[in-house]
C-alpha cells in the first residue's frame, strides 16, 4: 500500500498534532479536522478541515477520499462523561461514510488496579473506574461497529509524553524543574508505561500503511513505549536536564505527590478528584506487551528515553544553559 490520505480528527490536541506531523511526514495528504486555526503551522501536505466532529455527514463529504481516519479527539477529563462515548461514535460515523480504517489512541485504563504486570491484547478487561469502564465501552462500540463490516483498531499505549501540555509529565514530575525539584506520583520501584508522542504516531502510520485491516474486523495492538519505574524515569530526567545545563549542583530534591490533599481539594475541583481515582496506576506495575504490533508492522525504531526526554523539555520551554551538550539520538 502506498500512502494515502488521512483524515485526523482533533488535529489541534497533543497526539492529533503529533500524528498530522508524521502521517505528513510520511508522504501521506492530511486532512486535519479542527475546531480553531492550528497552534502551530501545518507541514507541507496538510490541510485544515474545519467541519465539526458532529456534522458527520459534511465531515465526510470534506474529506472525502480518505482512507483512515484518526481519531484524536479527547474531551477534558472531567467532560469525558458526556463527551467521550458520542464523540467517538461520531467519529466511527465519519470512518463508515468514507469507507475508512478507524483508529483510536488507547490506554491502560480498561484494565483496571488488579491488572497482571505485563498487558497483552487479549488480556481480559476488568475495568474498576468510571474512565476505565467508558474506554472499555469505547472498544466495545468499535467491536460491535466491526460486525456490520467497519475496519477499526485501537493501539493502546501508556502515559503520553513529548510535544505539547497537560500530561502527567510536565504538570506534576518536571513541573518545579526550574527550581531543582523534580516530583513522583508513585512509589519508586514501581514500573510505569510512557509514550513518547512521536513515536507512538509513527506506531499509527506504520499500521496505517501496512493495511492489515483489510477485512471487516476490530482489532487491538499495544505500543511498548518505554517501561521505567520511577527511579528510572527521574535518572533519565536528571541526564536530559544535565545535557542542557539545567541540572542544579547538587542534584534535583525529589518531592512525593500529596495525595492526600489532591483527594480533599477533590471534593470541591472535579479534576483532582478524577486524578485521585487513578492513583493507582502510579503503585501497580504494568508494562505493553507490543509482539503483535511487531508482528503486523515489523520491528519500529524507538527513541532513547534520554532523548526523548531532552527534546520534551525543549518543547515545554525550557532554554539551555551554560554547559548544555548534545546527547546521541
Amino acid at each position: 500500500m502506498t500512502p494515502s490520505t488521512v483524515l485526523i480528527l482533533g488535529a489541534n490536541g497533543r497526539f492529533g498534532r503529533a500524528a498530522v506531523l508524521a502521517f505528513a511526514a510520511a508522504g501521506w495528504r492530511v486532512q486535519a479536522q479542527l475546531r480553531r486555526a492550528p497552534m502551530a503551522p501545518l507541514p507541507a501536505g496538510a490541510c485544515a478541515v474545519t467541519v465539526p466532529l458532529t456534522d458527520t455527514a459534511g465531515l465526510a463529504a470534506a474529506a472525502d477520499g480518505a482512507a483512515v481516519v484518526v481519531h484524536a479527539i479527547n474531551p477534558e477529563y472531567t467532560r469525558w462523561d458526556a463527551e467521550a462515548l458520542p464523540a467517538l461514535q461520531q467519529g466511527l460515523d465519519v470512518a463508515q461514510r468514507l469507507g475508512a480504517l478507524f483508529m483510536l489512541p488507547g490506554n491502560v485504563y480498561n484494565f483496571g488496579e488488579n491488572m497482571p504486570p505485563l498487558l497483552r491484547p487479549d488480556t481480559p478487561q476488568a475495568a474498576t473506574t468510571t474512565k476505565g469502564r467508558q474506554r472499555c465501552a469505547m472498544e466495545a462500540q468499535m467491536q460491535a461497529r466491526a460486525a456490520q463490516g467497519q475496519r477499526s483498531v485501537v493501539i493502546r499505549a501508556g502515559d503520553f509524553y513529548g510535544p505539547g501540555s497537560g500530561t502527567w509529565l510536565d504538570q506534576a514530575i518536571v513541573k518545579d524543574l526550574a527550581r531543582g525539584k523534580l516530583v513522583y506520583p508513585g512509589p519508586l520501584h514501581a514500573a510505569h508505561a510512557w509514550a513518547y508522542l512521536p513515536d507512538l504516531a509513527q506506531a499509527f502510520v506504520a499500521v496505517a500503511l501496512a493495511d492489515q485491516h483489510t477485512a471487516p474486523g476490530f482489532a487491538r495492538l499495544h505500543f511498548a513505549g518505554h517501561t521505567l519505574t520511577g527511579a528510572q524515569l527521574l535518572a533519565a530526567i536528571d541526564s536530559a536536564a544535565a545535557s542542557l545545563g539545567l541540572r542544579p549542583a547538587r542534584g534535583f530534591r525529589i518531592g512525593r505527590m500529596p495525595w492526600a490533599v489532591v483527594r480533599a481539594v477533590g471534593l470541591v475541583y472535579p479534576l483532582w478528584r478524577e486524578l485521585a481515582r487513578m492513583r493507582y496506576l502510579w503503585r501497580v506495575p504494568h508494562t505493553l506487551d507490543a509482539s503483535a504490533l511487531h508482528a503486523a508492522v515489523g520491528a519500529l525504531t524507538a527513541t532513547p528515553v534520554d532523548v526523548a526526554l531532552r527534546q520534551t523539555l525543549l518543547d515545554l520551554g525550557f532554554k539551555p544553559q551554560a554547559g548544555a551538550s548534545a546527547l546521541a539520538a
